[in-house]
């Protein structure tokens, strides 16, 4: 494998060369995926709470499902809440995702002000470990 890979999803190669940046980066043992918002490919924000934080995870499944890892291969996840009061509701969508109780991540949630786009309510970026 070579020392550093980008991982671009076909539903994100727009974003890959219109921002020019990698959705995912293989490196060493190491897969990093930059944040993910609650956009679809299009870049439209998704509207409602709920349905913006399920298209966060679905974006993140798209760079880990490409690099041929899962959410069980994360080991480190950070979330960004433009509304800490949402964290419930987030919870709760971040568990359909994370169902393997042996294999969590490690976790920091952190308030912020704004995110890249108006509209965004939260941004995860994450970690996983690549196969040998």
């Amino acid at each position: 494998m070579p020392r550093r890979e980008s991982v671009v999803p076909p539903s994100m190669k727009n974003l890959h060369e219109r921002f020019r940046y990698s959705p995912g980066v293989k490196a060493g043992p190491f897969l990093y995926i930059a944040g993910q918002v609650g956009r679809d490919e299009s870049l439209n924000v998704v509207e409602g709470k709920e349905a913006q934080f399920v298209q966060a995870f679905e974006n993140v499944k798209q760079v880990l499902t490409t690099a041929g890892v899962t959410f069980e291969d994360v080991v480190e996840m950070v979330t960004y809440h433009t509304d800490m009061r949402d964290l419930s509701l987030f919870m709760q969508v971040k568990d359909r995702y994370f169902t393997n109780l042996d294999r969590l991540p490690t976790w920091t949630g952190i308030g912020t002000t704004g995110l890249a786009m108006p509209g965004l309510l939260v941004e995860i970026k994450c970690t996983a470990l690549l196969p040998d």
